[in-house]
This record gives structure tokens, sequence and C-alpha cells, in this order.
């Protein structure tokens, strides 16, 4: 199991753009959450598997069609330091 902090910036908020990662982290059974942040970027913390995992970081470069990812922050964490969600939340 691998976690990942990613800070997602551009045209993120109001988009639809948490929904659609939860649906694709969910389809993966990826664990872990998506909200909003004040600067209107959007950060996503995961954990799963390894393949699992880079296949969700690819699909946040994308989003929802309405989106425009300007970038996405990678950064490692340690699986074991936090409490994860059983599912994949949105707030």
């Amino acid at each position: 199991m691998i976690a990942r902090r990613c800070l997602v910036a551009g045209r993120v908020q109001g988009v639809y753009y948490r929904k659609t990662a939860a649906e694709r982290a969910r389809a993966l059974a990826l664990r872990g959450h998506a909200k909003n942040l004040a600067d209107g970027c959007v950060e996503v913390r995961v954990l799963g598997g390894e393949p699992e995992v880079r296949e969700f970081i690819e699909f946040l470069w994308i989003g929802p069609s309405a989106a425009r990812v300007t970038a996405v922050e990678v950064e490692e964490l340690d699986p074991q330091a936090e409490e994860w969600p059983s599912g994949f939340l949105t707030g």
C-alpha cells in the first residue's frame, strides 16, 4: 500500500472535480478524500495499491470535462501515519 497527497490547481472547483475524482477512486478501490481548499485548489489524499494510485494520479490531470488542470503536486505520505476512511470521501 502507498499513500499520496496531491494538490490539484487550475479550474477545479465548481466543476464536479471532487465528485468525479471520488467516482474514479471508488472504481479503483482506493481510500481517502478530496476537499476544496480556500486558495482554489483541491487537496486529494489517497491510499491503495501502487498501480491503482498511479492510475488515479494520472486521472487527476484530466478530471471532468469542465475542469482545466494546470498542476498536480504529489507528495509521498506514510500510509501508517494517519487514519484512513474505509472508502473515498469528499468534503
